[in-house]
């Protein structure tokens, strides 16, 4: 554990020593100072105090990637206030289960999800709505309004254990909030809060790293700040003194995005895989902006292709693109790392000695025995679900007195050490007694040149118990027994798709993840 370093310590006290007229926001033509956002996020936090939230209550974000977004953030690790992020596609109902299961004290919202708030407001015990933008409800206060005030925060005794809930949605049930001590997830950023060196283990260290500027990115990020990879690479990069970069707009722009990039000259981005991947190497394709800046290009949360990885490195020859291993559940699991030296190469993840995998005995597997296995992570990981001690006894797991973090993903060892990933074992298709991975099927139907997306999942079938079926995007004419027949070029053929269905979208959500409820429903209809 370290010295009490989290988050609300280290924004505490990153005004005073900061250059306070670098930018610690950029939002299109916005750009607001450290200066700025050291004081709006203080007045928001002592708002929240007034308001009567204490140390300890939750403070949920309903907003799209915005400056405010982040200030809300900040605003809460001042105030010791817990982090909840929100979807903001959710219903009525499913807006009320996060805020009532998080039992959110404040509520922070975009005008446009007014009307969703004020409908369920009645039933929740909130204390405070801050609404960003529009005609303000009666019941809320003006989010700028507030930030302007200049009120000060009084001083807070920051925390290791400090928490930070990140829900995720998972593929079944509800939403389950994971809870992470804020020292924990400090803890999984460390090697890159200061590259080459020594991981800052005290609150002076990392101050002064911050005054020394080791470690400050420009950093573009591009999914949606609701979820964990954008939400991540935004945290760290303020709690190293960075700029984040967010992009306008409802929708995923991919040439606005990348003549953002140039504009500001960004040094690092975050995306999720393919779904950003593609659209951005067709915008570059196509002579939009340019990503030369880059020093480094990380996707989360879903695998992409080593053709998209390729062809992004043509744009790009000195950068280097890392695929990054984790989930809400744990951070770190592996990395696998790709540059013009071996661009379009096969993806295998290398980690460090705390993340195993795990046969149906619970014991490491060999390298090289061709033997499956549990992806599991030990040492910084959370402490379970929140108010889900079900759910929390069947992901982090205890053995011979090691206590591990196991989301679910399969894999297999290499000889060296490296490991292949298989996919998720919750999409595991059991077809005629085999085990079919989604994600392997997938990225053989995307390296067609006529597909650009793809999704695979299980269908019932009589004859085969579940039928692997694909619902792809294609952006020239390909027919269906062309496709089936390249898929048998590169997997067995168990694995090749009974049924393809060419769609005009492959459904996703915002931050790039599979709809396979969705899918499925247009494979049936």
């Amino acid at each position: 554990m370290t010295n009490g370093l989290s988050f609300g310590a280290i924004f505490a006290a990153i005004g005073r020593v900061i250059d306070p007229d670098l930018p610690a926001t950029i939002h299109g033509d916005r750009a607001t100072s450290w200066r700025d956002f050291d004081a709006r996020t203080s007045a928001i936090a002592a708002a929240c105090h007034a308001a009567g939230a204490v140390p300890g209550d939750r403070i949920a974000h309903l907003m799209r990637n915005s400056p405010s977004y982040l200030e809300t953030t900040v605003a809460g690790f001042k105030a010791r206030l817990v982090h909840v992020n929100v979807n903001y596609r959710y219903t009525g109902e499913e807006l009320f289960y996060i805020l009532d299961n998080s039992a959110a004290a404040v509520v922070v919202y975009d005008a446009e999800f007014a009307p969703l708030v004020a409908s369920i407001r009645h039933r929740l015990d909130t204390k405070l709505y801050l609404q960003v933008g529009g005609e303000r409800e009666a019941f809320a206060q003006d989010f700028n309004i507030v930030a302007a005030s200049g009120a000060t925060l009084s001083p807070q005794a920051h925390d290791y254990c400090d928490m930070l809930f990140i829900y995720t949605g998972g593929t079944t049930g509800m939403p389950k909030g994971v809870m992470w001590e804020q020292g924990a997830l400090w803890g999984n950023m460390r090697a890159s809060a200061n590259p080459g060196g020594i991981p800052p283990e005290t609150l002076a260290d990392q101050l002064g790293n911050i005054a020394h500027g080791r470690g400050r990115n420009r950093s573009l990020v591009l999914p949606p700040l609701m979820h964990g990879a954008g939400m991540i690479i935004a945290i760290s990069t303020l709690a190293r003194g960075g700029t984040v970069v967010t992009v306008p707009g409802d929708n995923f722009d991919p040439e606005l995005a990348v003549t953002t990039c140039q504009a500001v000259a960004c040094d690092y981005a975050v995306i999720v895989g393919d779904a950003f991947g593609r659209p951005l190497l067709r915008a570059l394709d196509a002579g939009h902006g340019s990503i030369s800046s880059l020093a480094v290009l990380v996707s989360s949360g879903t695998m992409w292709s080593p053709e998209t990885k390729a062809g992004l490195l043509r744009h790009a020859p000195a950068m280097m693109l890392a695929d990054a291993l984790g989930s809400s559940e744990g951070l770190g699991l592996g990395t696998s790392v790709q540059t013009s030296a071996n661009a379009g190469a096969p993806t295998r993840f290398m980690a460090d000695g705390n993340t195993l995998v795990l046969d149906e005995a619970m014991q490491p597997v060999v390298p090289g025995s061709g033997v499956m296995g549990k992806v599991a992570r030990r040492g910084m990981i959370p402490l379970g679900y929140w108010r889900d001690p079900v759910k929390s006894a069947a992901t982090f797991v205890t053995v011979d007195g090691v206590r591990y973090s196991m989301p679910g993903d399969f894999a297999l060892v290499e000889a060296d050490g490296s490991f292949t990933l298989l996919g998720r074992g919750s999409q595991c298709i059991n077809t005629a007694g085999e085990k079919v991975f989604p994600e392997e099927v997938e990225e053989a139907l995307k390296t067609h040149p006529a597909i650009d997306d793809a999704l695979v999942f299980g269908v019932a079938d009589e004859k085969w118990g579940q039928a692997v079926t694909a619902v792809v995007e294609a952006h020239s004419a390909v027919d269906v027994e062309t496709l089936r027949a390249h898929c048998r070029q590169h997997l067995a053929g168990y694995k090749t798709p009974k049924k393809i269905i060419i769609v005009a979208k492959v459904p996703r959500a915002p931050n790039g993840k599979a709809d396979y409820v969705t899918a499925k429903a247009m494979a049936v209809t």
